[in-house]
């Protein structure tokens, strides 16, 4: 698997624990480092990829991945009843 895109992240010279945030407000300071962030699109797509269900992930909170990943599959079961 290919994450190279790990080392241009902005999220590479703050804390790791700025992404693991207890509250909604450190959830808001990690959604606006990730706001700028050069690697943000396949950031999100690693976590989808890979289930990570804690941090805050190119931008997304726990919450938000888990509606992301439900809405995909939710495409991909009527696409495939579609067919």
């Amino acid at each position: 698997m290919d994450n190279e895109w790990m080392a241009e992240g902005n999220c590479r010279s703050e804390a790791p624990s700025m992404f693991f945030p207890s509250d909604g407000v450190g959830v808001d300071v990690a959604r606006r480092i990730c706001a700028t962030c050069p690697v943000k699109e396949p950031c999100l797509e690693y976590a989808l990829r890979n289930g990570i269900d804690h941090g805050v992930w190119g931008g997304a909170s726990e919450r938000e991945r888990r509606r992301i990943a439900r809405r995909r599959r939710l495409e991909r079961a009527a696409a495939a009843v579609g067919r």
